[in-house]
């Protein structure tokens, strides 16, 4: 069963589908100049010690987000493989 969530909330190698960027202005344009738009697949690859940046994958790049940048954006995931962030 599938579940929509925040980037935020996936954990370490969860994927998932982009769904919806809901940022404007200069951030939301930003975030879909790096390629995160909806129909997207994206991995977790990881978070740093204090747990922002999270690091993803996308198409053939890693790339991260701050936390307060991965709220805006969300996600659709396997609900079995959703784990609390």
């Amino acid at each position: 069963m599938k579940k929509i969530i925040k980037m935020r909330q996936m954990s370490d190698n969860q994927e998932g589908t982009i769904k919806k960027v809901s940022a404007f202005g200069d951030m939301g344009r930003r975030i879909r100049e790096m390629g995160l738009v909806p129909n997207t697949e994206i991995q977790i690859q990881g978070r740093a010690p204090l747990r922002d940046p999270v690091a993803i994958k996308i198409r053939d790049y890693t790339l991260t987000l701050r936390n307060h940048e991965a709220d805006s954006i969300l996600v659709e995931v396997e609900e079995e493989q959703q784990e609390k962030a």
